[in-house]
């Protein structure tokens, strides 16, 4: 059984990472059962938001999933959220929470760091104005960097000793070395790809070393910028210098309390707002609509500023497109398993419901793999995709390919 996928969110004090993470945890959105089994104190059941695949056959009034939720072909599948706490400066020397901070690190598949663009909180989150943001993700980034290249230094004498006298292959001595950061050996082998011409390893210098910490960097802590509090007067400018900086990161422009007070009013029936979108409806705007209530001047001009400021501007608050933005970099698609391929039924008690559960798993992933994710190590016995056509084990998975699949199993076929 493969482990839940991680996303880890990281942030100063103030830049906003707890109302983005409440935001991302709206417990308005669960219905059904719990899908993880522990959740430890610092994590928490996200949203990631899909085209499900009852979309696709204009099934959607018959899709209730077992987690998360569907409205209208837009599905929220759960996914497990890390929130990352004890983010200081000189974390890797163990100030503050930092060394709890950094190994909690190692649990996450990916990084959301939350940087507060407003330039109106500095390193250490307390209040100021003209703080330049760019500060905080170089330090992050060379948080993690010391951290991996102190803990190799400190041990590569003997590191290169063993290597050279047992003859292993690079591959095999950085695997030992790496393996505690929670990285298996093809992602250590992605990062030694990235390093055209790699001398072998005993022949590294202190230079090679920091490529190649960089280059794990890289694989093992994908990174989301969301650049937070977009509707300060003063974030423009610092969003285009971040976006110059750092013109290959995924960037997501977010306002994260907008969002959360979007969604309270949702709530409260004041307003009708489809989150991930800038449309936001009042009784003003559909007099006619029995559920929703009046609101007073002070709260209307709110709305219309948030109209104005963000939504209009923006498209959205870009909180639901963070955990997009972080499933994007991971390459994670959504496998849709059913009982029965014909009428997408999913059993689990759920009468003629549809479509009732939805795993994610990276792009490329082998069916069998998809099904021992499921299933555990099973005799898989047939593998049927939509209309009843056989699919091989060793088929892939994509978005709209073999992404809805049937299982059938040999009678007393677990291992």
């Amino acid at each position: 059984m493969g482990r839940e996928i991680v996303i880890g969110l990281v942030g100063k004090p103030s830049s906003g990472k707890s109302t983005t993470l409440n935001s991302l945890t709206d417990a308005n959105a669960k219905v059904g059962a719990f899908p993880f089994t522990t959740i430890d104190p610092n994590k928490a059941t996200g949203y990631l938001e899909i085209d499900c695949a009852c979309k696709r056959f204009n099934l959607q009034d018959k899709c209730k999933p077992n987690y998360g939720f569907c409205r209208g072909g837009k599905r929220g599948v759960p996914i497990m959220l890390l929130d990352v706490a004890g983010l200081v400066p000189n974390a890797h020397l163990g100030r503050g929470l930092g060394n709890k901070f950094l190994s909690d690190l190692t649990e996450a598949d990916c990084l959301i760091h939350i940087v507060d663009v407003s330039g109106t909180t500095d390193a250490e989150g307390k209040t100021t104005r003209g703080y330049d943001p760019l500060n905080d993700i170089e330090w992050l980034q060379n948080e993690i960097f010391q951290w991996i290249l102190g803990n190799l230094k400190e041990r590569w004498g003997s590191v290169r000793r063993k290597h050279i006298g047992t003859k292993q292959t690079t591959l095999e001595t950085l695997r030992q070395q790496l393996g505690g950061y929670v990285a298996n050996t093809q992602k250590i082998a992605q990062a030694l790809d990235r390093i055209p011409n790699l001398p072998p390893l005993e022949d590294w210098d202190d230079e090679m070393l920091e490529r190649v910490v960089r280059a794990f960097m890289d694989v093992k802590f994908p990174t989301v910028l969301a650049l937070n509090k977009i509707d300060h007067p003063d974030a423009d400018k610092n969003v285009s210098k971040i976006i110059l900086k750092y013109p290959k990161s995924k960037a997501v422009l977010t306002s994260s309390i907008t969002e959360v007070f979007l969604r309270k009013l949702a709530a409260q029936n004041f307003i009708k707002y489809i989150p991930g979108t800038e449309f936001v409806d009042t009784k003003e705007d559909i007099p006619d609509d029995p559920n929703l209530k009046p609101m007073d001047e002070k709260l209307l001009n709110r709305i219309e500023s948030i109209r104005d400021l963000v939504l209009y501007r923006f498209g959205s608050t870009g909180v639901v497109q963070l955990l997009q933005a972080a499933a994007e970099l991971l390459q994670l698609v959504p496998v849709f398993p059913v009982r029965n391929i014909n009428s997408f039924g999913g059993g689990s008690g759920g009468g003629d419901a549809i479509f009732r559960d939805c795993i994610l798993v990276k792009r490329g992933t082998p069916v069998v793999s998809v099904a021992r994710k499921i299933m555990g190590d099973v005799t898989i016995a047939a593998i049927e995709g939509v209309g009843g056509m056989r699919v091989s084990e060793e088929d892939t998975v994509d978005i709209g390919k073999n992404d809805i699949l049937s299982f059938k199993v040999v009678p007393g076929g677990r291992n």
